[in-house]
């Protein structure tokens, strides 16, 4: 239940705030690195 709280924030809130900066190619690029890197440590540490 944690988890599913968890995207629905991030799907509902962060994503559009950071849309909404003058930032937008900065903060896709930020948010395709991260699910890079947790990809990563996923296949390498599970």
């Amino acid at each position: 239940f944690a988890a599913g709280a968890m995207i629905f924030i991030v799907v509902e809130e962060v994503i559009p705030e950071s849309q909404r900066g003058g930032n937008t190619d900065l903060a896709t690029m930020g948010l395709i690195a991260g699910f890079i890197v947790m990809m990563c440590l996923d296949v390498a540490l599970g």
